[in-house]
């Protein structure tokens, strides 16, 4: 790991470390649009996606909570997706080499997008990874959740029922 990268992992860390003290907060206001390429080569806007519950997991590859909470959002994804929910995955890395390495070993079936210039990660108030925004189907930001620890999905899945219900 270049030593620029390993500054950048180790402040990221400690957002990471603070960020879990605050855990989820609960955050109203329209969701910022956005339109990024996705790893299938077409753009996705956030427009496309209203109507839909949509949580947006902004994440890195060099992100060991990132790593840990990927296959539980595939979970999620397969097993809400039909009642109106999307899963989203926003990869934060300038160079998606290493995201596309280790979604070979850990591949998705929901969409990924590449943030190449940290725009979208700016627009949400991004600061520690991983970092998981909730839109309700009107397309206003719910719930923000900044980091992750094991047990965390409980709260995401009990949101994701709730705002399903509405």
């Amino acid at each position: 790991m270049s030593m620029s990268k390993w500054i950048r992992a180790a402040a990221l860390c400690s957002a990471l470390v603070v960020s879990s003290l605050v855990g989820a907060s609960t955050s109203t206001g329209v969701a910022p649009t956005f339109s990024l390429p996705s790893r299938a080569g077409d753009n996705v806007s956030l427009e496309q996606l209203k109507g839909k519950v949509v949580m947006l997991n902004f994440w890195a590859s060099w992100c060991g909570p990132c790593r840990t909470e990927m296959p539980l959002l595939e979970k999620m994804h397969k097993r809400y997706s039909s009642l109106g929910f999307t899963m989203v995955g926003v990869n934060v890395e300038a160079n998606t080499a290493d995201a596309e390495r280790w979604l070979q070993d850990t591949p998705v079936s929901f969409p990924v997008l590449f943030d190449r210039e940290s725009k979208v990660s700016k627009l949400y108030d991004v600061n520690a990874m991983p970092s998981t925004v909730f839109i309700d189907r009107k397309g206003n930001i719910r719930y923000l959740h900044r980091g992750y620890k094991p047990g965390d999905e409980g709260e995401y899945l009990n949101q994701i029922r709730a705002l399903l219900k509405e």
